[in-house]
Protein backbone atom coordinates (compact mmCIF):
# COMPACT_ATOMS: atom_id res chain seq x y z
CA UNK A 1 0.00 0.00 0.00
CA UNK A 2 1.24 3.26 -0.79
CA UNK A 3 1.61 5.56 1.62
CA UNK A 4 3.08 9.08 2.33
CA UNK A 5 3.28 10.32 5.98
CA UNK A 6 4.04 13.88 6.90
CA UNK A 7 5.10 15.24 10.38
CA UNK A 8 6.86 18.06 11.90
CA UNK A 9 4.77 20.72 11.59
CA UNK A 10 3.05 23.13 14.48
CA UNK A 11 2.79 26.49 15.48
CA UNK A 12 6.01 28.98 14.72
CA UNK A 13 6.55 32.54 15.72
CA UNK A 14 7.86 34.64 12.77
CA UNK A 15 11.33 34.29 12.00
CA UNK A 16 11.69 31.28 13.49
CA UNK A 17 12.00 27.48 11.71
CA UNK A 18 10.50 24.26 11.10
CA UNK A 19 11.36 20.81 9.92
CA UNK A 20 9.15 19.39 8.18
CA UNK A 21 9.29 15.21 7.15
CA UNK A 22 7.78 12.65 4.91
CA UNK A 23 8.26 8.98 5.05
CA UNK A 24 7.21 7.28 1.89
CA UNK A 25 6.76 3.60 2.24
CA UNK A 26 4.70 1.04 -0.15
CA UNK A 27 6.65 2.21 -3.66
CA UNK A 28 8.23 -1.10 -5.37
CA UNK A 29 10.12 1.37 -7.91
CA UNK A 30 11.23 4.64 -7.63
CA UNK A 31 9.40 7.68 -7.66
CA UNK A 32 10.18 10.18 -10.60
CA UNK A 33 9.84 13.37 -7.92
CA UNK A 34 9.06 14.12 -4.49
CA UNK A 35 7.87 17.46 -2.91
CA UNK A 36 6.21 19.89 -0.72
CA UNK A 37 2.40 21.65 -1.86
CA UNK A 38 0.77 24.06 0.74
CA UNK A 39 -2.40 25.14 0.70
CA UNK A 40 -3.37 28.49 2.85
CA UNK A 41 -6.74 29.01 4.05
CA UNK A 42 -9.17 30.62 0.76
CA UNK A 43 -5.55 30.02 -1.65
CA UNK A 44 -5.10 27.55 -4.14
CA UNK A 45 -2.51 24.95 -3.63
CA UNK A 46 0.57 26.00 -3.99
CA UNK A 47 4.18 24.22 -4.89
CA UNK A 48 6.78 24.72 -2.64
CA UNK A 49 9.77 22.84 -3.53
CA UNK A 50 10.06 19.56 -5.27
CA UNK A 51 13.33 16.84 -5.74
CA UNK A 52 13.83 15.09 -9.02
CA UNK A 53 15.40 11.66 -8.24
CA UNK A 54 16.75 10.79 -11.33
CA UNK A 55 19.27 13.50 -10.92
CA UNK A 56 18.71 15.03 -7.65
CA UNK A 57 17.98 18.28 -8.86
CA UNK A 58 15.58 20.38 -6.90
CA UNK A 59 13.08 23.50 -7.39
CA UNK A 60 11.48 25.93 -4.97
CA UNK A 61 8.68 28.51 -5.54
CA UNK A 62 9.97 31.96 -5.61
CA UNK A 63 8.28 32.67 -2.80
CA UNK A 64 10.30 30.54 -0.17
CA UNK A 65 13.76 30.41 -2.02
CA UNK A 66 16.57 31.10 0.24
CA UNK A 67 14.60 30.40 3.32
CA UNK A 68 13.21 26.53 2.34
CA UNK A 69 15.99 23.81 1.33
CA UNK A 70 14.90 20.22 0.39
CA UNK A 71 16.22 16.91 1.01
CA UNK A 72 16.08 13.18 1.24
CA UNK A 73 17.29 10.38 2.97
CA UNK A 74 17.74 7.59 0.82
CA UNK A 75 18.25 4.88 3.47
CA UNK A 76 15.35 5.79 5.42
CA UNK A 77 13.08 6.90 2.49
CA UNK A 78 12.38 10.32 3.79
CA UNK A 79 12.63 13.52 2.65
CA UNK A 80 12.97 16.45 4.90
CA UNK A 81 12.26 20.22 4.59
CA UNK A 82 13.98 22.51 6.25
CA UNK A 83 11.90 25.83 6.84
CA UNK A 84 13.66 28.89 8.27
CA UNK A 85 12.67 32.67 8.46
CA UNK A 86 9.20 31.54 8.27
CA UNK A 87 6.24 34.23 7.79
CA UNK A 88 2.82 34.37 8.14
CA UNK A 89 2.38 33.91 4.71
CA UNK A 90 3.93 30.42 5.00
CA UNK A 91 1.19 29.30 7.10
CA UNK A 92 -1.14 26.28 5.78
CA UNK A 93 -1.30 22.71 5.42
CA UNK A 94 1.47 21.20 3.64
CA UNK A 95 1.51 18.23 1.84
CA UNK A 96 3.87 15.70 0.45
CA UNK A 97 3.60 14.39 -2.65
CA UNK A 98 5.36 11.64 -4.87
CA UNK A 99 5.35 11.91 -9.07
CA UNK A 100 5.05 8.65 -10.56
CA UNK A 101 4.33 9.36 -14.20
CA UNK A 102 7.71 11.75 -15.10
CA UNK A 103 6.64 15.09 -15.45
CA UNK A 104 8.26 17.91 -16.24
CA UNK A 105 9.58 19.72 -12.77
CA UNK A 106 7.32 23.02 -13.95
CA UNK A 107 4.55 20.50 -13.92
CA UNK A 108 5.53 19.65 -10.30
CA UNK A 109 5.79 22.72 -8.87
CA UNK A 110 2.34 23.40 -9.97
CA UNK A 111 1.07 20.90 -7.54
CA UNK A 112 0.83 17.97 -9.95
CA UNK A 113 1.27 14.79 -8.62
CA UNK A 114 0.03 11.39 -8.53
CA UNK A 115 -0.26 10.15 -4.89
CA UNK A 116 -0.59 12.74 -1.72
CA UNK A 117 -0.14 12.73 2.16
CA UNK A 118 -2.86 13.62 4.61
CA UNK A 119 -0.82 17.06 5.16
CA UNK A 120 0.73 18.86 8.13
CA UNK A 121 -0.41 22.48 9.46
CA UNK A 122 1.61 24.87 9.64
CA UNK A 123 1.41 28.08 11.53
CA UNK A 124 3.21 31.26 11.73
CA UNK A 125 1.73 33.43 14.06
CA UNK A 126 2.99 35.96 17.54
Amino acid sequence: QLQLVESGGGLVQPGGSLRLSCAASGFTSDYDAIGWVRQAPGKEREGVSVFVTADSSEDYAASVKGRITISRDNAKNTVHLQMNNLQPEDTGVYFCAVDLSGRPIIANMRGEYDYWGQGTQVTVSS
